[in-house]
């Protein structure tokens, strides 16, 4: 793969956006998550909520095509996903080292995301990027008609730069 390059999504991308969400969100949660949640998650649903997102979204270009996304809010890295072609070729570590910048610019001092603890890929790339296991966190997820409480693992990361000693993290929102 060639170089990554990160830069602010556009409405532009949102066809790509929601083609690897939806790929990756169902490689990474399938029998990880309640099926009611799971039923919510369809092709059709991700078209919106890339649109909802796009001013707080980042793509990962690579050859020529959008590789992957990561969208922050506050101090929350909500979502990171990678194109299954692009995995291994430093998209996502460019995507989460986006994320920390932004968070820590944004003046806090830690940065948090919520992953399904059976999704031990992707559990292993936050630690091996220096994320720490914070511990249990029970995620409630936005779906038609109410929320679905999902467990996950709460994972944490001090940031540099304009958020040291900055505000605290805030607690977890609906996604």
């Amino acid at each position: 793969m060639t170089a990554v390059r990160v830069r602010r999504a556009s409405l532009d991308d949102a066809d790509a956006i929601a083609r690897i969400w939806h790929d990756g969100w169902a490689d990474g949660h399938a029998g990880h998550v309640p099926d009611e949640f799971y039923r919510h998650r369809t092709a059709a649903s991700y078209p919106p909520r890339v649109r909802a997102r796009l001013a707080s979204t980042w793509v990962a270009e690579a050859g020529g095509a959008v590789r992957g996304f990561v969208v922050v809010v506050d101090a929350e890295v909500e979502q990171v996903y990678v194109d299954a072609a692009a995995r291994g070729s430093g998209v996502a570590a460019a995507l989460l080292a986006r994320a920390e910048s932004v968070v820590a610019d944004a003046g806090h001092d830690r940065a948090w995301l919520a992953v399904v603890a059976g999704n031990a890929r992707a559990r292993r790339f936050y630690e091996r990027s220096g994320w720490v296991d914070a511990g249990p966190l029970d995620y409630a997820a936005e779906v038609a008609g109410g929320v679905v409480v999902v467990p996950c693992r709460r994972y944490e990361k001090p940031v540099t730069g304009a958020g040291a000693g900055g505000p605290r993290s805030r607690p977890p929102r609906a996604r």
